[in-house]
């Protein structure tokens, strides 16, 4: 098969597009494809004019998106229950039977509070357009949207949409960038009260974990480019999931994040375990007595051990079989290591994807045991709204989904820089320890944005 430069990609697209004969009782989503070039795909979404602007990297696949544009979505920026969220989503699944088709998007970690603009509460969109990488082979796709019955005007929105495309530009090297200021929400002084009314007794008998996290906003003065940003950290850790959603100029949420929600193939589901932090080492002997230390260290072993158990019984009723790994082993990252423990579930039959995100999220490694109590305190005491932070980002369709925990994230508006982090609180934690966990879990972000 011939590989197409990008604007014979277009040219091919677009001609599929003018003989198309769409038949107004198919489905209701249709798409077309075509080979493609060799693409650095972060810069070639950062130089896109059209919003919204979304990137997908996976963990452990050779499979990158760069998507643009928007040819159906749904969102809810108010209250949702699970059952309007059930519902719009299988609505969407019913709109194709093409295994192609994608909805790209995220879910809050809290949906029954206050979210940003633009992201809600739950958002997927079905791009306009997608180049798509699975391996060394890449692909143009164009999806339409004939539902409303308006066959040309979709034709017609589909070839001013791939007539937009523009080849990448260079990302303009990262520079340092001058903070103005740096405020932590929680501070300093209230994460001590709260990990101590956590760690209390009385406390952590009815509830043996919460993770507590902190916003670390940077004021600066200057414009930041969300996708160089992206591409810096994706080098620095390319062992994660990357990803950004920019609905708008404005705003843009950017994670680089080692923790998978889960990953279905048809009714085969993998997910994981991945609570308990230590450091890097500064060579290889003290990187292996680190991690020794870890896989023996009391605390982080329980905390991990908790995850697990919590995973297995979510997934159990929905599953004919699941099994996970009993011994935890070491997940590595630039700066920081985990504790991992792989599972693996094989669903009953008409189980879907919102049933899975239901159960699963959020995980314990987030929210913390048990989860209704644990993400009520923090609700009430964290003082701050997490919106996707900690959310679960990704995609899906009828036979395959993917989505990771976005624990490594910011989120980038005019004039700042927002940061997250969080610590797993269980018993034996102390609060000055959790407090530089945070801290070196911004190491590698912060790292790109302070170095020359």
């Amino acid at each position: 098969m011939s590989v197409s430069s990008l604007p014979q990609a277009i040219q091919s697209l677009s001609r599929k597009l003018e003989k198309l004969d769409i038949h107004p009782q198919g489905e209701p989503i249709i798409q077309l494809s075509v080979t493609a070039c060799v693409m650095p795909m972060i810069a070639w979404i950062a130089s896109q004019p059209c919003y919204p602007r979304i990137y997908w990297h996976g963990r452990d696949t050779q499979e990158e998106v760069a998507a643009l544009g928007c040819c159906k979505d749904f969102i809810f920026e108010d209250a949702v229950d699970d059952n309007q969220l059930s519902q719009a989503y299988q609505t969407q699944r019913s709109l194709s039977t093409n295994q192609e088709i994608r909805y790209y998007g995220g879910v809050a970690f809290d949906r029954h509070t206050e979210c940003w603009p633009e992201y809600g509460r739950a958002h997927f969109i079905l791009p306009r357009v997608e180049l798509r990488r699975s391996g060394d082979e890449y692909k143009l796709l164009v999806n339409l949207n004939v539902e409303s019955g308006d066959i040309e005007q979709e034709r017609n929105l589909a070839l001013q949409a791939l007539a937009a495309l523009v080849p990448p530009k260079p990302l303009a090297p990262p520079n340092k960038i001058q903070l103005l200021s740096r405020s932590d929400r929680p501070n300093k002084l209230r994460w001590h009260e709260l990990v101590n009314q956590v760690t209390h007794d009385r406390f952590i008998q009815d509830t043996p974990k919460v993770v507590l996290s902190r916003l670390t906003q940077l004021e600066v003065n200057e414009k930041v480019d969300p996708w160089m940003l992206l591409a810096s950290w994706q080098g620095r850790n390319q062992n994660s999931f990357q990803f950004g959603f920019q609905f708008s100029p404005e705003s843009a949420f950017i994670s680089c994040t080692p923790e998978r929600l889960y990953r279905r193939r048809q009714r085969e589901v993998f997910t994981e375990a991945l609570a308990g932090t230590t450091t890097r080492g500064l060579n290889e002997a003290e990187d292996a007595m680190l991690a020794q230390q870890l896989l023996d260290d009391t605390k982080n072993s329980h905390e991990n051990q908790l995850v697990r158990e919590h995973i297995v019984d979510a997934l159990t009723p929905l599953s004919n079989y699941v099994g996970a790994d009993e011994l935890a082993k070491v997940f590595k990252l630039s700066h920081i290591q985990h504790l991992h423990r792989a599972i693996r579930a094989e669903l009953k039959p008409g189980v879907n994807d919102f049933q899975i995100l239901q159960a699963l999220h959020p995980t314990p490694a987030v929210g913390g045991l048990p989860k209704a109590s644990a993400i009520n305190f923090i609700r009430q005491r964290e003082g701050y709204t997490r919106g996707w932070y900690a959310g679960a980002c990704g995609y899906f369709n009828k036979y395959e989904s993917e989505f990771a925990v976005a624990i490594r994230s910011a989120l980038i508006e005019p004039g700042r820089i927002n940061l997250f982090a969080g610590a797993g609180i269980v018993s034996g934690s102390e609060a000055e320890a959790e407090w530089n966990e945070l801290e070196n879990k911004l190491k590698t972000i912060m790292s790109i944005l302070t170095e020359v």
